[in-house]
């Protein structure tokens, strides 16, 4: 095995152990405070937890049992009872069930396959066999890691803007809520790592992990822009519950320009709704390309409305909430809100104009409809390389 080859297969799985480590910790606390609202009659908070506890998951158990079911029919994985699939994911497993299959993939990638270069040169059928693990376990990687860009942004990101909310409305400074907070952030920011990971190494003939500073300029980035308008989301909410329908709004303009640019992610009319509709939810608290195309007036648009949202809502508050200007907690939010944006702003622009990999994209990707051009050779696209292919770009 190549050494780039083997340290991302280590690297795959240290990313799916504290990716797995955050998403139950996530899902953990979030359930519990469920029970714990619900036992102080907070019944409106405990619903609102449990709802979106329960679409993220369920979204989720739709995509990963319909993208099983492709692999299945394409043989690009064991056949196994779809029966069994279906009675995991019915009981919310999927996602544990592909992080079991992306661990038990990479430990055969980094201790089954310890063979010489000089020996897999020789035989034919050992590199063969090489070279269908590691596109195993990248297909495993790249799968597992949107769907867990998914559940971030359907349960992660809404469940902390409503504890936000809770806690700077009603003054709720229960252990329990922080801890919900910090892991629906630091689960949103592990999810943002492993995305870009697996979509820069879904780049042909890139056998390298991504460097350290594109990633943690793109991190960082996302970070601040993200939480600055999750604060500014909660202010809203404390200026009045009625701005629930902006939010809405905001889904349904996501959702209805992803339909009107036609996207190509599944392979059902149906599940292409569906992705449509997450795709609105991902746009409510961030952008990200469509259809991998050229963005930059949509991104300007954008952020533009980012920037009025983010910069006009503290100034909404200070003047229609007179008695909060001496509360401490909204003047640090509202530092927190301002320093944010800048920051974001200027990591934003120094990212896609020095750090953003579409030039060597550009270099290195030739598609023909069903087929991929790598180093001089077509192969058959399978459902996963071609889902990787069609999915947001940052």
């Amino acid at each position: 095995m190549e050494q780039s080859d083997k340290q991302f297969s280590i690297w795959r799985r240290l990313l799916a152990l504290v990716g797995l480590f955050m998403y139950l910790g996530d899902i953990g606390t979030d359930t519990a405070l469920v029970f714990r609202y619900f036992h102080e009659e907070h019944y409106v908070w405990s619903g609102l937890t449990a709802l979106f506890i329960i679409t993220g998951l369920t979204v989720n158990q739709i995509f990963s049992y319909a993208w099983f079911l492709e692999d299945m029919h394409k043989n690009v994985m064991d056949s196994k009872p779809k029966r069994w699939y279906l009675v995991l994911h019915i009981f919310g497993m999927g996602i544990l069930l592909r992080s079991y299959h992306l661990l038990k993939q990479g430990y055969k990638e980094i201790w089954g396959q310890e063979t010489s270069h000089n020996q897999r040169s020789q035989n034919g059928y050992l590199k063969k066999g090489y070279e269908e693990g590691s596109s195993k376990l990248f297909s495993d990687s790249a799968d597992l890691s949107m769907l867990k860009l998914f559940e971030t942004f359907l349960e992660s990101a809404p469940q902390l803007l409503l504890q936000l909310y809770v806690h700077q409305n009603h003054e709720e400074w229960s252990v329990l809520q922080y801890m919900s907070m910090v892991f629906s952030f630091f689960n949103l920011a592990w999810s943002l790592v492993d995305y870009r990971i697996c979509l820069r190494k879904s780049l042909p003939q890139s056998r390298e992990l991504p460097s350290a500073l594109p990633t943690t300029v793109y991190l960082l980035y996302k970070l601040f822009t993200i939480t600055s308008l999750i604060l500014s989301y909660s202010l809203l909410l404390i200026l009045s519950v009625y701005s629930t329908v902006g939010f809405t709004s905001l889904w349904l303009l996501g959702t209805i320009r992803a339909h009107h640019l036609k996207t190509n992610f599944c392979s059902s009319g149906v599940l292409e709704l569906l992705y449509r509709g997450v795709i609105g939810a991902v746009l409510v608290f961030t952008f990200f390309n469509v259809k991998g195309q050229d963005t930059k007036r949509d991104m300007t648009v954008y952020y533009f409305f980012w920037t009025v949202i983010n910069f006009s809502t503290p100034l909404l508050m200070f003047f229609l909430k007179p008695e909060l200007k001496t509360i401490t907690i909204f003047l640090v939010v509202s530092g927190v809100i301002y320093g944010g944006s800048l920051l974001g702003l200027i990591l934003l622009v120094l990212y896609y104009r020095f750090l953003h990999p579409k030039q060597e994209a550009k270099k290195q990707y030739d598609e023909v409809d069903g087929l991929e051009n790598v180093d001089g050779q077509e192969k058959e696209t399978t459902p996963s390389t071609r889902r990787t292919r069609e999915f947001i770009k940052p």
